[in-house]
């Protein structure tokens, strides 16, 4: 499958049957005709019957490495329901147009600005450094994005419909399985963080665990930001944590750099309990020389379940769905965090739908109208409530092992949903 800047791939979002509300006699949106049929607005063809999705991700770079098996998330998403729930309100075919962002702001406002006039809205916008460059223009465009990005601020903004729970739960519980379980009170606790918004998302979860908990961060190693061209030392940052002592080290960073950051700490023979938030891992990692350090020294905090945990309904699912549609696609972590975001989009869509307007205005109108969303189990249900300030994201997070024979070298150690993580106020 290329992936060209460009691209762009015809798939179908999920239904679920609905009557349309502009049917039987019923009250019409001013969206639509007298006839019943949807209006044209922008990305929204009824002639054609397609949808335009905007898709903003790192499709080369080192970041790629997310970015891609996330997208084939979401065209395997759509590719189900083509072929099988005939589509959003099962007759509207989606079309993503898919942009490379390289995980660099600058250019991901450059591809919004290139495909922002084709869209309904955009379903995919992967990073968190990259959601705060766009989000501006979104709100002046009055366009709805979908984050690839768990920070807690997308919680509360109307422009965006966000998936799972937010990274500083994550490791808010994290930080609580610590305490009862590895003795954080009593260890040195350090942090490593990427030194960018998504970086202190991380670090303000293990801030506020540090004082609702009793333990204090002794130190906090940052580091620059990856990029397409980047090459990180790793050198001064883990001797830094290796100098203060640090027995467990929180870190939040994405899968290139924690490779760059273990290596460097076993050349350095530093080997605290790393625990990593969700995108700091990939399952590559498994394939190299590191696999044993991870095995014996990180902790994986996401949610969820393993893959093929074929107990879990929405993993089952989604497993023999990429064996029907993608059979090349490996098992991987990214892939089904694309799923998923993939079918919150669907819902929306179809909210929109049963209201009878796709445009820019009545997809607003429906997020604030969505109310829960089922994952299946593949993350937790989330309520959109009745408006942003009214959403209830999940608090619920796993804990993972690394263990090589698993399918993308993960094990579910623990579920946690812990007193500390309720009681966070999310802004």
């Amino acid at each position: 499958m290329s992936y060209r800047r460009g691209t762009r791939l015809f798939a179908v979002l999920a239904v679920v049957a609905m009557v349309a509300v502009a049917c039987g006699g019923s009250k019409k949106s001013s969206s639509s005709s007298s006839s019943g049929k949807l209006t044209a607005a922008p990305g929204f063809d009824p002639t054609a019957n397609t949808i335009h999705l905007g898709v903003i991700t790192p499709l080369t770079g080192p970041v790629a490495a997310i970015g891609k098996p996330l997208t084939a998330g979401t065209e395997t998403w759509f590719k189900y329901v083509n072929e099988e729930l005939g589509g959003i309100g099962g007759k509207y075919k989606v079309v993503l147009d898919e942009e490379d962002s390289q995980y660099t702001p600058a250019l991901a406002v450059q591809a919004y600005n290139k495909i922002k006039g084709g869209e309904v809205m955009i379903g995919q916008l992967l990073g968190t450094p990259v959601t705060k460059a766009v989000l501006p223009q979104l709100k002046t465009d009055n366009i709805v994005a979908a984050p690839a990005s768990l920070d807690a601020d997308w919680v509360r903004d109307p422009n965006l419909l966000p998936v799972g729970g937010p990274y500083q739960i994550q490791m808010i519980n994290a930080a609580d399985y610590a305490v009862k379980n590895l003795g954080l009170k009593t260890k040195t606790a350090c942090t490593m963080i990427q030194d960018d918004a998504y970086g202190q998302a991380g670090q303000a979860g293990v801030d506020y665990a540090a004082s609702k908990l009793g333990f204090t961060i002794k130190t906090t190693a940052k580091y620059p930001a990856t990029s397409p061209t980047s090459n990180t030392d790793m050198t001064a940052p883990i001797q830094q944590l290796k100098s203060n002592g640090c027995q467990i080290v929180f870190l939040t960073s994405t899968p290139t750099d924690t490779g760059k950051a273990f290596g460097k700490a076993a050349e350095l023979q530093f080997v605290p309990q790393w625990i990593g938030q969700s995108p700091s891992y990939i399952g590559a990692l498994i394939k190299t020389p590191l696999a044993p350090y991870l095995q014996a020294h990180f902790l994986l905090t996401s949610e969820g379940t393993e893959w093929n945990d074929r107990s879990v309904k929405g993993m089952a699912d989604m497993v023999d769905r990429q064996k029907k549609y993608v059979p090349a696609q490996a098992p991987d972590y990214y892939f089904g965090f694309g799923y998923l975001q993939a079918r919150a989009v669907t819902d929306l869509l179809e909210k929109a739908v049963q209201l009878g307007d796709l445009s820019r205005a009545g997809i607003m109108a429906a997020l604030g109208k969505l109310g829960q969303v089922s994952f299946d189990g593949l993350s937790g249900d989330y309520d959109y409530g009745t408006s942003a300030a009214t959403r209830k994201p999940p608090r619920s997070t796993t804990l993972f092992k690394i263990n090589p024979a698993k399918d993308i070298g993960i094990e579910k150690l623990a579920v946690v949903e812990s007193d500390t993580a309720k009681g966070y106020t999310i802004p």
